[in-house]
């Protein structure tokens, strides 16, 4: 009774909507059934019997599954049982006059699989549902075909009979899907005798022929013909042809003989009423095959009309992503090969002749025949050969590159079957090589078809590699004819595959040690100069000159040749072929630099434009055209393609026109040769490379020279660069050329550039005057180019000084920017260049005296102090230098007017990238004494300060210099603290390292750090953290974006933080630090950037804003020294739990477990400082504080300090906030008590037992979180031994028992553990009720049944459960099985276990009964797809 019981349960879940868990019922049912196919099968039928208006869907179910119990278990189903069946089937597929395509053929597949046995009851059956002039149902006939197709030697004797009936009835069919089912029976039921008739030694019966059948099967094919095939269903027609084609090899001979002239025209006729072919080309090809098999006469006047329809055919395009198209061409192609082996001469005559068609298409069809019968009907073919050799000449010459694919393809085929080796072979050789030469497509054709130059070229290359490396037959064909093709030009783009292919040949006859390896030039035959033997002498020029990139390969041929050339040629290989080799490379630049300059000839602007393009191109990414020469002989030197780039410019102009190039000179071809070579690292690369780049341009140079020597004769012009290209080559050239100068012509010149300056600042004896003559030489990265230019600048500001006139008070309002450039040089690593420039401040400050009014001999006290500085800065000591550095500022700060600060300030940051780092110190030296001396007054200047600074980090490489900058922010913050504050937290963001290294400066002075901490927590806690912004109008809901000013504020605390001076400041604000940012921490989960900030090119992910805040906070809890509260966080990935919404509080709840076990003495603080934000109108600040207290009510420590009251009492009023997760914590942390301070549960136990109950009701709790919490500490408060809840009301205990039961089937792991957990607290209290025993009963299914859970906890929960309940089961033996194998760390083997438990049920019937009743059945209606599958799965044991 329990296994009838349980098959119908699981019948009546067949159709469950879940599709695994119909499977899985179905596996069951076939379990059941495999165990008692007789009963289950009954069991199926009554159903089907009893629920006759059961949906379509569930009656396939289940029709399915007889199918499958049947398929499964045949030879143990009983026969009155199998008669049952098949009537049952027979049944259904009938039932409804409608075609109801899935439920009819569910039933016929039944009677299918029986008929494979049975197959004489199953035709008694069918046979009576197949009655002489009356139409059967549709799926009457559809089974008589499947069972034609599964049983052969089975079917084939009814087959005469069935088709005896079957003839009246299609006369009768009016309706095509009948027709259809007819023509598809005809041709399964034709297939099937010709495989019996193939394999008459295994069929029951060898005496049966093809003209048993040929009668029946001649009257069926007329009626087909004759009026169905012209049916306007595109569908029938092409099932009536398939079927004809099958019927035509069992019909007579004098009939199909007969029928031929009408039959093969029609089936041609079907190409033009149907788009699918391939149907039509399988049954004509069986239509050929039956004709040639019975050798027809008539069916060579046919063969006109076929090869034409064919042809066509073949010619279609084949679409190879359409797998019928491709099937349709090769069926065509056996139509071909039956065609070939009766009618070899007309079929060849036919494809030849094409060949010479005007269309492409008719051509390249013609040569997928030839190709396709060359491999196919080689004995056939063999007589052809030289016919075919003949006629393939003509495609040879075609223009079409698709036809000459075709060709490729055809002579591939022939140089496997010997066709190379006859006369005429040579021609197709050589079609191959022309192809390999092919140039390339330079415009791209539109058709996607079209075959490509390149793409064919490729062939080719792979052709006739595959010559030399498969056919072996073909080494003593290409070996050595290939060698004619290397010295005619038009086979010069051959090279490459050539010089390949022959170095194979060469190496393989080598090898072989063949003697045919060398080669007689002198032989009878043998044309000596094509074969290149005049090498020995005086090269050809056609050898010489090797196609560009085809070098490499013919050297290595002529290594693989040396045998044959001269018996010295292998040493000539090792020596001189790397000499050969530069040659080429030398030859390639300069002769693609000429080609250039050959098109500026008539295309001067184009190639110019082309040149400056390329030159701002990417050094590494392919170019095409003449320019790709030069990128790929250098894809990984810049440097060559620089020297070849300038080379070029050079060809250009000598090449340009006359009347066009003078007005190009400057602008476009010395611009760019310039930007060329002035590269600073040209000589670090390489010393050959820096001077090849030196050979170019004194080439390029010369050439330039020549061409407009010939231009200004026709016409004026002004060299206005002469000078500037001189000086360029001059100063080059200095380091290898300066210690062959002469002195006196060095200072003949130096002189003559003192005198041209002093001209010039005489004519404009001012302030700006003076400022116009200075260059950027001051700050050159040469030596001597400083000394020069500050000696020079000395010298103009003496000259200055002794000719100034002040008539009237002038402002020298470029002093500042003055001083700025020479007081780094001060320093200068050069002492001359350190003297020089003193004097220059020094003759500055007396200009400044004489614009201020003082006299020409007044000597300032201040100002000659520098003349004592100028001596001390002979030392080269560091620390000397600084020093001295410190008493110039002092000297410039006295004099310096106000108004002349900034200037100088800016002129100062500027220094601070010099070059010389001792500079670029010194510059930093002079900026802070100059800020601590005056820097109060500049507070509106403070943001453009800071600005410049932020821009000098990103350039300085000098540490010093970069601390140095970190002491100006310092210096200005002492100054102006709320606008340096202010202008750093406006910065972009995410801040970029500079500005981070700039907040980090702020945190190296203590105090100031404090200020500022202090000011941004003040801040951070009143400011709003995001908004809410409607993301786009399509979508629905807000979305949360951060307010850019307390993103930028945390952002600043992890900067500051991060200097480890800051640690006094932190540890004085550690509990409102750790406080705000935890809030901040909680405000930032699932919040998106602005948009402002999306819109920069930065790394934008919706975890960017919480990753700041967890940083800071990380930060802090490190310079707190609380590395072990850290420790732990990164172990358990608590930080990536926090940013996840899904886990933020899991990761809230181990930072707090940290803090509790670590850092007991900071929480007082903490926590009054967290406080506040519970009464905060985000919910986001809520969760986060309220896990924080959640999970601190879980250690002892919160009793020790004295803040469990003030932690209870939040958690009470959190019970009833309005958001729910807060409301779940709330209740977590309640439960916490009893396992942090167990000892004060009593206490709160009124409070405690509200809370649980509520909670484990609580309405709004979607994810039943609040339940779960509920439950776990509920189950945490029994587990105490004097919990004064522990002795509550039996009532009370059976209301907690009703509502965890109702847990069990819940999808969320956790909350099942639980319910299953307190279920077993619960039980220690209630054993000794009835009510609660049949409670357990209820449940025992359940919990069985989650012993194979997914979740390993909740299958610990499970054994723990059923462990305590053991007692109250009513059965020894279960109790001591459940005691005994379900440990929680012990391993279950479930399928054994359920087996052995289901033996000892069977004996207790009350327990079967609930088992049944209410425990599987009722598992089969639960929510989760899981458990219905695991309940089918286990009722599938039952038997």
């Amino acid at each position: 009774r329990s296994e009838s019981y349980v098959t119908l349960a699981l019948l009546d879940a067949a159709n469950d909507r879940d599709p695994v868990v119909q499977e899985q019922v179905r596996k069951s049912i076939l379990t059941l059934g495999n165990q008692q196919p007789d009963k289950v099968l009954s069991m199926c039928q009554d159903y089907l019997l009893k629920h006759p208006k059961l949906v379509v869907g569930h009656r396939v179910v289940i029709l399915q599954t007889i199918e499958l119990v049947v398929k499964s278990r045949t030879d143990d189903i009983s026969y009155p049982k199998i008669k049952s069946v098949i009537q049952l089937a027979s049944d259904e597929m009938t039932k409804s006059k409608e075609v109801v395509p899935e439920w009819q053929q569910a039933a016929s597949n039944i009677l299918v699989a029986v008929g494979n046995k049975y197959i004489n009851d199953i035709m008694e059956e069918i046979l009576g549902k197949f009655q002489p002039g009356v139409l059967p149902h549709f799926f009457v006939v559809q089974t008589l075909a499947n069972l034609s197709d599964s049983n052969v030697y089975g079917m084939v004797p009814f087959l005469n009979a069935i088709m005896g009936t079957m003839l009246p009835m299609l006369g009768m069919t009016k309706q095509d899907n009948m027709k259809w089912v007819f023509s598809s029976a005809l041709c399964r039921f034709s297939e099937s005798i010709l495989e019996y008739l193939a394999n008459l030694d295994k069929a029951p019966d060898p005496t049966v022929r093809k003209d048993t059948f040929s009668s029946e099967i001649y009257s069926a094919y007329d009626i087909l013909f004759n009026s169905w095939i012209q049916s306007r269903e595109s569908k029938l027609r092409l099932t009536v042809a398939e079927a004809l084609g099958s019927m035509s090899h069992l019909m007579a001979h004098d009939k199909l003989e007969e029928q031929l002239p009408k039959l093969l025209p029609t089936i041609l006729g079907l190409y033009k009423k149907n788009s699918e072919h391939y149907i039509i080309t399988k049954s004509l090809c069986q239509v050929l095959e039956a004709s040639v098999n019975m050798g027809s006469r008539v069916l060579e006047t046919q063969i006109d009309g076929l090869l034409l329809a064919l042809h066509q055919q073949i010619c279609s395009p084949v679409d190879f992503s359409n797998p019928p198209t491709v099937k349709n061409h090769n069926e065509v192609l056996r139509c071909f090969t039956i065609l070939a082996n009766t009618f070899p001469d007309r079929l060849m005559v036919f494809v030849l002749q094409r060949l010479e068609n005007s269309n492409e298409r008719n051509r390249m069809g013609s040569l997928a025949v030839l190709r396709h019968l060359i491999n196919s009907s080689t004995s056939i073919m063999e007589t052809k050969k030289l016919l075919i050799l003949a006629s393939i000449r003509q495609p040879l010459a075609d223009h079409s590159n698709k036809v000459k694919k075709r060709v490729v393809q055809v002579i591939s085929a022939m140089a496997h079957h010997g066709y190379l080796e006859l006369e005429g072979g040579d021609l197709l050789v050589r079609f191959i090589i022309q192809h390999c030469a092919l140039p390339d497509t330079y415009h791209r054709p539109p058709d996607p078809e079209e075959v490509t130059n390149e793409a064919l070229r490729s062939m080719c290359d792979n052709t006739l590699h595959l010559f030399t490396t498969t056919v072996g037959r073909l080494t003593d064909v290409l070996w050595p004819m290939l060698l004619c093709y290397l010295t005619p030009n038009q086979y010069a783009s051959a090279t490459t595959p050539l010089c390949k292919s022959l170095i194979l040949l060469a190496n393989k006859k080598r090898a072989a040690q063949e003697a045919s390896f060398i080669i007689d030039f002198n032989a009878q035959g043998v044309d000596t100069h094509t074969y290149g033997h005049d090498v020995t002498d005086e090269p050809s020029p056609r050898l010489r000159a090797f196609p560009l990139g085809h070098g490499a390969p013919s050297l290595s041929l002529l290594n693989a040749l040396s045998p044959n050339i001269h018996p010295k040629a292998e040493p000539l290989w090792e020596n001189e072929i790397p000499k050969l080799l530069s040659y080429l490379e030398v030859i390639v630049v300069q002769g693609v630099a000429m080609g250039i300059g050959l098109c500026a000839s008539s295309h001067l602007n184009g190639t110019l434009e082309k040149l400056e393009e390329f030159g701002k191109s990417d050094a590494f990414r392919k170019a095409s055209g003449i320019f790709g020469l030069l990128k790929d002989k250098n894809d990984v030197d810049v440097e060559k393609m620089k020297s070849t780039l300038i080379l070029c410019y050079g060809y250009v102009a000598l090449h340009a026109p006359e009347d066009q190039l003078l007005t190009r000179i400057d602008s476009d071809i010395l611009q760019n040769i310039s930007k060329n070579f002035n590269t600073k690292h040209s000589l670090s690369v390489c010393l050959h490379l820096f001077l090849c780049v030196c050979l170019s341009l004194i080439h390029s140079v010369g050439l330039i020279a020549k061409a407009v020597s010939q231009s200004v004769r026709k016409q004026g012009f002004l060299f206005s660069r002469k000078q500037e290209l001189m000086g360029v080559m001059m100063v080059r050239e200095y380091f290898s050329l300066q210690c062959f100068f002469p002195q006196i012509l060095y200072s003949d010149t130096f002189n003559a550039l003192h005198e041209l300056l002093r001209n010039l600042l005489a004519r404009d004896l001012s302030p700006d005057g003076l400022q116009s003559v200075f260059k950027s030489w001051l700050s050159s990265g040469q030596d001597h180019e400083r000394e020069r230019a500050v000696k020079t600048t000395a010298e103009l500001l003496q000259f200055y000084l002794d000719n100034l006139s002040v008539k009237n008070l002038v402002t020298f309002h470029n002093l500042g920017a003055l001083v700025g450039r020479l007081a780094p040089r001060c320093t200068d690593p050069n002492p001359e260049v350190r003297r020089a420039a003193i004097d220059c401040i020094y003759r500055l400050m007396y200009i400044q005296l004489r614009y201020e009014g003082f006299s020409l001999d007044y000597k300032d006290d201040s100002v000659e102090g520098l003349l004592d500085v100028r001596e001390k800065l002979s030392n080269p000591d560091h620390s000397v230098l600084y020093k001295t550095c410190s008493e110039l500022t002092k000297i410039i700060s006295k004099r310096l007017p106000q108004q002349q600060l900034s200037t100088l300030l800016f002129m100062l940051f500027d220094g601070l990238v010099d070059s010389q780092s001792n500079c670029s110190r010194a510059s930093s030296v002079i900026l802070n004494t100059l800020l601590k001396n005056r820097g109060a007054g500049l507070q509106d200047l403070v943001p453009e300060m800071l600005e410049v600074l932020h821009n000098r980090l990103q350039v300085i490489g000098e540490e010093q210099v970069k601390v140095a900058i970190g002491q100006s922010i310092l210096i200005l913050a002492t100054q102006h603290l709320q606008t340096v504050v202010n202008t750093l937290v406006a910065y972009p963001l995410p801040y970029d390292s500079w500005s981070c290294e700039m907040w980090m400066a702020l945190g190296a002075d203590s105090t100031l750090a404090l200020q500022i901490m202090e000011m941004i927590i003040e801040k951070l806690n009143v400011m709003v953290p995001y908004v809410d912004k409607k993301e786009s109008m399509l979508r629905p809901g807000l979305t949360k974006v951060a307010t850019s000013q307390p993103l930028a504020m945390t952002c600043a605390l992890r900067e500051m933080m991060l200097n480890g001076q800051s640690a006094d400041a932190v540890a004085y604000v550690f509990p409102k630090l750790f406080s705000s940012l935890l809030v901040r921490l909680g405000s930032s989960v699932g919040v998106q950037l602005p948009k402002d900030l999306n819109s920069n090119n930065i790394c934008v992910s919706l975890c960017c804003v919480f990753r700041v805040a967890v940083e800071a906070l990380r930060i802090l809890l490190g310079r707190a020294q609380l590395d072990a509260v850290v420790k732990p966080l990164d172990q358990e990935g608590a930080w990536d739990k926090m940013k996840d919404p899904q886990q933020h509080t899991t990761g809230v709840t181990l930072l707090s477990r940290a803090m509790a076990k670590h850092a007991g003495p900071r929480l007082p603080a903490i926590v009054e400082g967290l406080c506040p934000s519970l009464c905060n109108i985000y919910e986001c600040q809520r969760i986060t504080v309220t896990a924080f207290f959640s999970e601190l009510l879980n250690h002892h420590v919160v009793t020790e300090l004295m803040i469990l009251d003030m932690l209870m009492n939040n958690m009470m009023e959190r019970i009833t906030d309005t958001c729910g997760t807060v409301r779940m914590l709330a209740v977590r942390g309640l439960g916490n008590i009893a396992v942090g301070s167990p000892e004060k549960v009593n206490k709160y136990a009124k409070e405690l037992l509200a809370a649980m109950s509520s909670g484990m009701e609580e309405k709004d709790d979607p994810g039943k979180l609040i339940t779960l919490e509920a439950m776990s500490g509920m189950s945490k408060i029994l587990l105490l031994e004097n919990s004064v809840l522990a002795s509550m009301g039996f009532l009370l205990l059976y209301g907690f028992t009703q509502r965890s039961i109702v847990m069990f089937c819940q999808e969320n792991d956790e909350i099942r553990c639980a319910s299953i957990m307190l279920l077993g607290n619960l039980s220690k209290f209630g054993s000794g009720e009835p009510v609660f025993k049949d409670q357990i009963h209820n449940v025992l299914v359940s919990l069985l049944l989650h012993l194979s859970d997914p979740n390993p906890q909740v299958v610990k929960a499970c054994k723990y459960s059923m462990r305590i309940c053991a007692p109250i089961v009513g059965s020894e033996q279960i109790s001591a099985m459940f005691q005994n194998h379900l440990l929680e760390e012990k391993g279950l083997h479930y399928g054994e276990f359920i087996n052995d438990l289901t033996k000892y049920l069977t004996g207790f019937s009350f327990l079967m009964s609930f088992f049944l009743s209410s425990g599987l059945v009722m598992l089969l209606q639960d929510p989760d797809p899981l458990v219905r599958v695991k309940a089918a799965e286990a009722m599938g044991h039952f038997h």
